[in-house]
């Protein structure tokens, strides 16, 4: 897998966590540097060890399936991205009454932004691509991402809102996309 493949994945994966770091930096009134780290790590390190989980699960059944892997690579990809897309033009703007960068929430927080990249890892051994690089690039990705979300929240959240979500998953099913040419050609 290419270098740019593995970016555009992390990037599209980021963009869950840096909706949800808009939406943390939209909210939470006075921002501090230890809650932009403790998301940001958080995220960043759940999108890191997600892939890697997916990927065992993944490659337990791989060759059972290797005739037609390309087309579930494909399947969970556009699923993904097209349920990022979906919440993004159905959901709701929430307001925090706590600090949403603190205990059950950050956690809660963090699976809810790392499954997609619990389904790519799965993806990645169905195609038996190796899987630490990639998920430290993701992992790295997804904590410059948060940081720049938290950051810059308010403003980000008041330009551009959901649209952040809907151009992730139109990058995840491009990617699918990408996958399913190069095993059908």
């Amino acid at each position: 897998m290419s270098y740019l493949s593995i970016l555009i994945i992390a990037v599209g994966l980021g963009m869950d966590a840096f909706s949800v770091a808009v939406g943390v930096g939209a909210s939470v009134r006075a921002v501090s540097w230890g809650a932009v780290f403790r998301l940001s790590s958080y995220f960043g390190l759940f999108q890191f060890f997600m892939p890697v989980a997916g990927w065992f699960a993944g490659a337990s059944v791989a060759s059972t399936i290797a005739g037609y892997d390309h087309w579930i690579a494909f399947g969970l990809l556009a699923l993904v991205g097209g349920k990022m897309i979906i919440e993004s033009l159905t959901g709701e703007t929430k307001v925090h009454t706590t600090d949403p960068t603190r205990g059950l929430t950050v956690a809660i927080l963090s699976v809810a932004t790392s499954i997609d990249a619990l389904a790519v890892g799965f993806s990645f051994a169905l195609l038996q691509i190796p899987v630490f690089y990639p998920s430290i690039v993701i992992g790295i990705v997804a904590f410059i991402m948060t940081m720049c979300g938290v950051l810059f929240g308010e403003k980000l959240g008041a330009i551009f809102g959901k649209k952040v979500e809907i151009f992730g998953g139109i990058l995840l099913i491009g990617i699918g996309v990408k996958i399913l040419m190069e095993h059908i050609a």
